[in-house]
């Protein structure tokens, strides 16, 4: 079955419909779930679906917690998309969130487990490591890899270049020299950099600011020709 068009007509459009997502009720901090900004994330998202990366494409967005990148990914016409995290909470509210934009497809088998398939999306409660299906791009926002986890960011990149040839990546800028390095080892190449004052909003008790930014870059990886 052919996707339906884009009902989304605009960068702006798209924003204003990420913006009403539900977020991470608890956080944990140990995952580092923060969630992504609308306005950062459609910026993204609009410019893959320019660059034709996304409409009539099978995309993954891996440690999707709530869903906002791959629920923008459905709201640009991706053909089919995969939301991949081991964090069941946060994939019950991306549930709502589909059912909040009436993406959620009734009588889809699951609803009532932790694992959701149906004809334009899958729901799969698992670690990014298990996930094995070929898809046309990742778009994701890994853990960054500065707390409890170090280079947390290294395991979602190594699935993403074994699974994709297109990959739209987050991570912190000063990361530079990782991400050229790691891109070129997997054959990757960077062609598209975008750098943003990434604003993450107090939801833990050792935040001293009600909101900090973070520089984060935006890394567009696509596979070289052999």
């Amino acid at each position: 079955m052919e996707p339906a068009p884009s009902p989304i007509l605009s960068k702006s459009r798209l924003a204003i419909a990420l913006s009403k997502l539900m977020v991470f009720e608890t956080p944990d901090p140990s995952s580092e779930q923060y969630p992504t900004d609308s306005e950062i994330a459609a910026e993204i998202l609009w410019d893959a679906h320019l660059k034709g990366d996304i409409e009539g494409k099978t995309v993954a967005d891996l440690g999707c917690g709530t869903g906002i990148l791959g629920i923008g990914a459905l709201l640009l016409g991706a053909k089919m998309v995969y939301f991949i995290d081991q964090d069941a909470s946060a994939l019950q509210t991306l549930r709502e969130n589909l059912k909040q934009l009436g993406l959620d497809k009734p009588g889809s088998p699951g609803q009532q487990t932790l694992n959701t398939t149906s004809q334009t999306y899958a729901i799969l409660h698992q670690d990014v490591n298990d996930f094995q299906q070929k898809v046309d791009t990742v778009i994701q926002n890994p853990p960054f890899g500065t707390h409890l986890h170090k280079h947390a960011d290294k395991i979602f990149l190594e699935k993403a270049f074994s699974i994709a040839k297109t990959i739209y990546s987050f991570h912190k800028s000063t990361s530079k020299e990782f991400l050229s390095a790691i891109s070129n080892d997997h054959g990757f190449k960077i062609v598209e950099y975008y750098e943003f004052a990434f604003p993450l909003k107090a939801s833990q008790f050792f935040h001293k600011k009600k909101l900090h930014r973070i520089k984060v870059g935006c890394w567009r990886l696509v596979k070289m020709l052999a």
